[in-house]
């Protein structure tokens, strides 16, 4: 018996293997970044998600469309909103993205998304990949960038999670190999590695940043987490001018805690799954994970996101509209910049600097004792279309 469970685990791990081989060779093969310049119209697809995804969602969708309306006249740019993407549909086809809201989703450049829910054991929903997960492998969203700023405390960290890779790529995928031995897979790459890297580094070059850190357990898990670090040895050696440091992933969810280091931080490089926890952290730092939105970014398409769950508690405690729309407002700023819209983009995440750090007119508590969603909404949307913002936002980040 235990000699044809150990069979059937080596054929399982056998077409894990080949596919992850397979998945190698294409990223040899090299693609060019899309130049949104270029593109005419840029198609920009809003999907709400489940839980309080649509709420927050539809938030972000009024803000974008105020600001890109001159864009939307003149044919620029076009929203185009997609369906289906729910945990009902998903779990009714049994498919973590059904086809054919891929392929909606394949034919916009970019996409803001609303939560989805991923389930988990016991639950009740079938065994389906997160829908993130399904997304980023499915257009090869490699990067998950997630900025985190304080200007008062001099905190401005750019986090660039691996996001095709490590425990997420294969997390569904584990066996157990018997009642009591369960199996899950863990994949680096040294291609997987490398992009994600020169891409950290890239930024820090471009956006005038000092250092980059780079965080693993190589100590331990010596060899995926020694192939991440060997190669941002290899990355690092070709920007002798930028700094760079490695720190272990235990010690460094410490020192963003420490007043006195953690403004030291600037570029942080990291595989999944330390990604996903080093990020949250930083997001609750900056003001709660519900302020901190993430780019899901690949050479042809991106997706924007908020760093968190769909919060079905809120929905079944009627609480909803009073979830906090900042983390998908953030993702809607860092789309703005991707695909051409600066100084829109800049302005979008000034306005919820000074909106959720600075003035807190209207505050956000998830209850009725606070502000809804729309009416905080409307105060990032009067406050970004106020001429006095910039003064306002160098006043508070300076003093």
């Amino acid at each position: 018996m235990g000699e044809q469970r150990i069979e059937s685990a080596k054929e399982h791990f056998g077409e894990l293997l080949g596919q992850q081989l397979e998945r190698i060779e294409y990223l040899k093969t090299e693609a060019e970044w899309s130049d949104f310049s270029t593109i005419n119209p840029i198609i920009i697809g809003i999907l709400g998600g489940d839980g309080i995804g649509p709420t927050i969602t539809g938030e972000a969708q009024r803000v974008l469309e105020h600001l890109l309306q001159d864009e939307v006249a003149r044919g620029k740019v076009v929203f185009r909103v997609i369906e289906g993407l729910t945990i009902e549909n998903r779990a009714a086809q049994l498919k973590a993205i059904p086809d054919d809201v891929l392929e909606e989703i394949k034919q916009c450049h970019v996409t803001l998304k609303g939560p989805t829910h991923t389930p988990e054991q016991g639950d009740g929903w079938p065994n389906i990949e997160s829908a993130n997960v399904a997304m980023r492998k499915a257009l090869d969203l490699f990067a998950n960038v997630r900025p985190v700023r304080i200007p008062k405390e001099k905190i401005d960290w750019t986090i660039f999670r691996e996001n095709t890779e490590d425990m997420y790529a294969v997390g569904s995928q584990g066996i157990n190999v018997s009642d009591d031995l369960a199996v899950d897979f863990r994949v680096i790459s040294t291609q997987g590695s490398r992009r994600i890297l020169q891409l950290a580094f890239d930024h820090a070059q471009r956006t005038g940043k000092n250092k980059v850190t780079v965080v693993t357990k190589a100590n331990v898990v010596k060899t995926t987490d020694g192939k991440f670090l060997d190669t941002a040895r290899e990355v690092a050696d070709q920007f002798p001018e930028l700094a760079w440091d490695s720190w272990y992933i235990d010690i460094m969810t410490a020192k963003l805690l420490d007043l006195e280091r953690r403004h030291e931080f600037e570029v942080i490089a990291l595989p999944n799954l330390y990604g996903d926890i080093l990020s949250d952290e930083a997001g609750q730092i900056q003001g709660g994970v519900g302020t901190a939105g993430s780019a899901n970014i690949g050479k042809r398409y991106a997706m924007f996101e908020a760093i968190h769950g769909s919060a079905p508690r809120m929905v079944k405690e009627n609480r909803a509209q009073y979830a906090d729309p900042s983390s998908v407002m953030r993702a809607a700023a860092m789309m703005l910049e991707h695909i051409g819209f600066q100084e829109l983009g800049s302005r979008l995440h000034k306005a919820l600097d000074v909106c959720g750090q600075y003035e807190r007119k209207i505050i956000m508590t998830g209850r009725s004792s606070g502000a809804t969603g729309t009416e905080f909404g409307e105060y990032v949307m009067n406050t970004v279309i106020d001429p006095t913002l910039e003064a306002r936002w160098d006043e508070y980040s300076t003093s």
